[in-house]
């Protein structure tokens, strides 16, 4: 499936170093972009290596800083933290061409931002969720298996779409060309709601989840994402085990749910998830403000309650700040009746 020109990959970290590295390997040439120098030299040097149980491989592909980027190009693949979305389309925009469009490869509700960057009109949706982390420049840890779908925000069936659901079946056969993307990425958000709350511990994904103590509040936090997304009249999409559905059921279906999650995610080699590592092993900043932050924003205009969300967003800053540390009892603190 040869091309004249390169798809950009916007921030070759986990997400966009695995999936350009398999675009690449198959004949999709791409382009890395990336604002980290050393992993921009490393991968012009001896290429980009994906490590892992899944498979073991290397290619070569040229990389640059967002700085020496030429050039305009139909399709830019955005694939950087939440947090940096806005920035990212800042510098991107001139490099997309006038019938081009950006696809946002990431996690969170950044169709939204792009689009306010770029027109909603050269935006296009996409939910993912395999396991993948960044271990050092020029090589990705790809550890399992994940959701990938994609879809034109309007829900419509485009030439574009389905030529980008093509190229996205060579990363994983198994992706998904949706007419539904924004349920798929409001199921995404009520489980990065889960996924927070277990980086407010040492435990695995799967442990903390399968915490019986613990069930009634995850479930309960769950539920306050799926009220916000049922008042902007998005219906939630499943996914990996995950079933939105279950949570607006009776406990049992919630719980079951929840089991199903612990068996994924039991079988992925990425044990915790990328805000884990943010907090506890590269010690920086997460993306909650951007990833969940806007849920907050969100259940304000609806006039929907969110006290749970909210104390998710600062038990996440009281770990970044050293104000607290992690454990179980942090997730206790989510249905604390005051402020924290």
């Amino acid at each position: 499936m040869a091309m004249s020109e390169p798809i950009v990959i916007w921030g070759a970290g986990a997400i966009g170093g695995t999936i350009g590295a398999y675009f690449q390997r198959a004949g999709v040439p791409v382009l890395f972009v990336d604002n980290v120098p050393e992993h921009v030299a490393a991968i012009n040097q001896a290429g980009l290596r994906i490590e892992g149980p899944i498979e073991e491989f290397s290619i070569e592909a040229p990389a640059t800083t967002p700085e020496d980027l030429e050039g305009e190009f139909n399709t830019i693949a955005l694939c950087t933290k939440a947090h940096h979305t806005a920035p990212a389309c800042r510098q991107l925009k001139p490099h997309l061409a006038g019938n081009g469009y950006v696809v946002s490869l990431q996690n969170g509700l950044n169709e939204r931002t792009i689009a306010a960057h770029v027109g909603a009109e050269r935006t296009v949706g996409a939910f993912i969720n395999f396991g993948a982390d960044y271990l050092e420049p020029g090589v990705i840890h790809y550890a399992g298996h994940g959701a990938v779908v994609v879809g034109e925000l309007d829900g419509k069936t485009t030439e574009r779409v389905t030529q980008l659901h093509q190229h996205l079946k060579l990363f994983d056969d198994r992706a998904v060309l949706t007419g539904n993307i924004n349920g798929y990425l409001w199921g995404k958000m009520s489980y990065g709601a889960l996924l927070y709350a277990t980086a407010l511990t040492n435990e695995s994904i799967a442990d903390a989840l399968a915490s019986l103590p613990h069930r009634v509040l995850l479930i309960r936090l769950a539920r306050e994402v799926l009220a916000i997304a049922a008042a902007e009249g998005v219906h939630p999409e499943s996914f990996d085990g995950y079933e939105p559905a279950a949570f607006l059921g009776d406990d049992d279906a919630a719980a079951a749910s929840l089991d199903d999650l612990v068996a994924h995610n039991r079988k992925s080699a990425k044990t915790h998830s990328g805000i884990w590592r943010d907090l506890h092993v590269r010690k920086r900043p997460t993306e909650v403000d951007a990833q969940i932050g806007p849920m907050v924003e969100i259940a304000a205009e609806n006039n929907i309650p969110a006290p749970m969300i909210a104390r998710l967003i600062t038990l996440i800053h009281d770990i970044e700040t050293g104000k607290r540390e992690p454990g179980m009892d942090l997730i206790d603190l989510l249905g604390a009746n005051d402020h924290l």
